[in-house]
C-alpha cells in the first residue's frame, strides 16, 4: 500500500496490490468464483476506506445478501492485517449485485464506531457502492477502483486505487483528473500486468503533478484469533453456563469462523477459569 498526496493539495491517492491477502482469505474462507471476486474486492475496499478515513484505526465492511441474512464481511486492522468470512444461513443463499447492501463500520478515535449502509448496483459493483458510502456517509467526492481478477475459481491479482478529491482542489485540477480517469485503463487490465506496483498507479494517476509519498506499508492476511483471547472470552460466560460444560465431562472444542483453526480446552482448564471467574 502507498499512500500520496498532491503537492498543491488537490488531491489524495490511495494505492495498493492485495493479490496474497486475498488469496489466502479466499483459502482460509474455502469460496471461488464469483464469491471469491466479490470477497476480494470488499477485502480491498475496506483497506482503502481504512487508508483514507481511519487509517490508525479499524474498519469493517459487509456486503448483506439481497435475498438473504447471509453476509461477506471483510475486516482491516492499522497493522495491515486483514481477514474475511463468509456467514452463511442455513438454506440461505448470497446474492450480491443488484439488491445487495453495503456497509461500512469504522471506529472512531474515542471508541465509538460510524455506520453508513448504501445500495449496490450490480453495474458498478464494490466500487461505485464505495464511492457512494463516502459521499453519501463521509461527504468525501472519491473516486474508486478495485478488481479481482479471476483463473476460473483461482484468484489470479487483486488490488485498486482511490483519489480523493481535497478543499484546494481547482477547476483546472479536477478537469485534468477527470479527463485522465476517463481514459484510465480498468482495474482488471492493470492487474493482469505483474509490472502494475502500487507506485506506478500512483504515478500514472498523478502523471505531471508533483506529489509526495506520505504513507507506506505491507497488507497481508491476519486473522485475529489466539487462546488468550478465547479464554477470555469464555471467562465472561455465566457460571451456570461454563458448570455445564465442565460436567458434559469433555474438552471444549473451538473453531474459528475466520480462519478455521481449531482450540481445545480441556476440562481441567474450564474449572481454572470458573474459579477466577
Amino acid at each position: 500500500m502507498v499512500r500520496a498526496i498532491t503537492d498543491d493539495g488537490s488531491f489524495r491517492v490511495v494505492a495498493l496490490r492485495t493479490t496474497e491477502t486475498v488469496r489466502a482469505i479466499a483459502a482460509a474462507q474455502r469460496v471461488k468464483g464469483e464469491e471469491a471476486r466479490w470477497l476480494g474486492e470488499l477485502v480491498t475496499g475496506t483497506i482503502l476506506v481504512r487508508e483514507t478515513m481511519a487509517p490508525d484505526l479499524r474498519v469493517q465492511g459487509v456486503l448483506q445478501s439481497a435475498t438473504s441474512r447471509d453476509a461477506l464481511i471483510a475486516d482491516s486492522h492499522p497493522d495491515g492485517g486483514a481477514r474475511a468470512l463468509v456467514q452463511r444461513t442455513r438454506g440461505g443463499s448470497l446474492v450480491l449485485g443488484d439488491g445487495a447492501a453495503l456497509q461500512i463500520t469504522r471506529t472512531l478515535p474515542r471508541g465509538s464506531a460510524h455506520k453508513g449502509v448504501v445500495q449496490v448496483t450490480g453495474a458498478g459493483g464494490v466500487s461505485a457502492s464505495l464511492m457512494a458510502y463516502l459521499q453519501e456517509s463521509e461527504q468525501v467526492a472519491s473516486a474508486i477502483a478495485v478488481a479481482t481478477v479471476m483463473d476460473g475459481d483461482a484468484v489470479v491479482a487483486a488490488g485498486g486505487y482511490l483519489v480523493q478529491l481535497l478543499p484546494e482542489l481547482g477547476e483546472g485540477q479536477l478537469a485534468v483528473m477527470t479527463a485522465r480517469l476517463e481514459d484510465f485503463p480498468p482495474m482488471a487490465t492493470l492487474l493482469r500486468d505483474d509490472a502494475t506496483t502500487p507506485e506506478s498507479l500512483l504515478a500514472e494517476l498523478l502523471y505531471l503533478m508533483p506529489y509526495a509519498v506520505v504513507g507506506s506499508g505491507a497488507l497481508r492476511y491476519q486473522c485475529r484469533c489466539d487462546t488468550q483471547r478465547l479464554r477470555a472470552t469464555l471467562g465472561t460466560l455465566p457460571p451456570k453456563e461454563l458448570e455445564s460444560l465442565i460436567a458434559e465431562g469433555k474438552d471444549l472444542e473451538i473453531e474459528c469462523d475466520y480462519c478455521h483453526v481449531e482450540y481445545r480446552f480441556p476440562v481441567s482448564e474450564l474449572r481454572a477459569i470458573l474459579a477466577v471467574d
